[in-house]
């Protein structure tokens, strides 16, 4: 079987089944909720380290299995400058510490047959952590469940990308959830972006961050690549476009009504180790 192996186990998550297990049953009593209305649909998440952001991720995806049991995710993801090179993996599965997450390949195949896309396997699968750092979740949250993993560039590529997995979704007759993976704005030396000088943490957290935020609640996915193009408040502005493009096409095709967010969580690594350089995270539901 070609699984791809797990490569921040162990480092940036627990390697093993049982700190994994620990570790999110300490997410489940802490975790973030709202009482605002949300179908379950999907959501954005954050993919630090879990030290910095598992929390945050781990709420958005609790949160849905309160909503919906979905049968497969579509996660979107990756580090892609505009005009990339869209990728697909295409193999049997995930290799996670709580065992294999499998791929569904029939919905993969359908959307290299209706999308250009770069398909890539366990042997050449490039090393990313927006898409495995969520995987555990999935597999302890929806046990049951397979995914399709997307690496999505940022731009308007990302809108159409997004439609047709809502579509393929519905070709399937499947329960589908689609994710977008991003973090917020990088300030500091580390990330050479310092436009308000040192120590700007309330500029990112109540302007930067804000816009990109109110963006994301808004579910409009050509706002975000804007806003992200335009104050690199977005790390994979595609990832979280082609999962909010997905929404609204399955809202849309299931009648369900608007695609707009309910904000879980919001917090900034400099809120749990104050430094120079600093990222800010996001968990919303839809």
């Amino acid at each position: 079987m070609g699984i791809k192996r797990a490569d921040f186990a162990g480092t940036w998550y627990p390697g093993s089944r049982k700190e994994c297990l620990k570790l999110m049953e300490s997410f489940a009593r802490t975790g973030y909720a709202t009482d605002k209305k949300y179908s379950g649909a999907g959501g954005i998440v954050p993919h630090a380290g879990w030290r910095f952001s598992g929390l945050t991720a781990y709420s958005v995806f609790a949160s849905i299995q309160m909503r919906e049991r979905p049968e497969l995710f579509f996660i979107f993801g990756r580090h892609l400058p505009p005009r990339s090179t869209n990728v697909v993996f295409l193999d049997d599965g995930f290799e996670t510490p709580l065992g294999v997450l499998p791929v569904h390949k029939d919905a993969c195949e359908r959307l290299c047959e209706a999308s250009s896309l770069r398909r890539e396997n366990a042997v050449s699968a490039t090393r990313d952590n927006t898409i495995e750092l969520q995987l555990p979740f999935i597999k302890h949250l929806f046990p049951d469940s397979k995914v399709v993993a997307l690496a999505v560039s940022a731009d308007e590529r990302a809108v159409d990308i997004g439609e047709k997995c809502a579509g393929i979704a519905e070709e399937l007759g499947v329960r589908a959830c689609f994710i977008g993976s991003t973090d917020l704005t990088h300030y500091g030396p580390n990330y050479d972006f310092m436009p308000k000088g040192t120590g700007a943490v309330r500029w990112v957290k109540e302007e930067n961050d804000r816009r990109i935020v109110e963006a994301l609640l808004s579910g409009d996915p050509r706002r975000v690549l804007s806003e992200a193009e335009g104050s690199r408040n977005a790390c994979c502005p595609g990832g979280a476009a082609a999962a909010l493009a997905a929404i609204r096409e399955n809202a849309g095709i299931r009648a369900t009504g608007p695609a707009e967010g309910a904000l879980l969580h919001y917090t900034t690594s400099y809120d749990i180790h104050p430094d120079a350089s600093f990222v800010g995270y996001t968990g919303i539901v839809y």
